[in-house]
């Protein structure tokens, strides 16, 4: 698999992680894990945006 392939891979992984643990967080009024999702999520844009990158330049 294309390392670009990965990273895009994983960076959805990251995203739907994310934003479960951000709902969660909501609905059980924990704000710690509500910001940990928030966090997950951000992870996942930087890395698809690194898998973009990577696509573009061709590796």
């Amino acid at each position: 698999m294309k390392s670009s392939t990965r990273d895009n891979a994983e960076s959805t992984m990251h995203k739907v992680k994310g934003k479960v643990k951000e709902t969660v967080g909501k609905i059980v009024g924990n704000p710690d894990l509500k910001t940990e999702g928030k966090i997950e999520k951000i992870e996942g844009k930087i890395q698809e945006k690194r898998g973009r990158i990577k696509k573009a330049l061709g590796e």
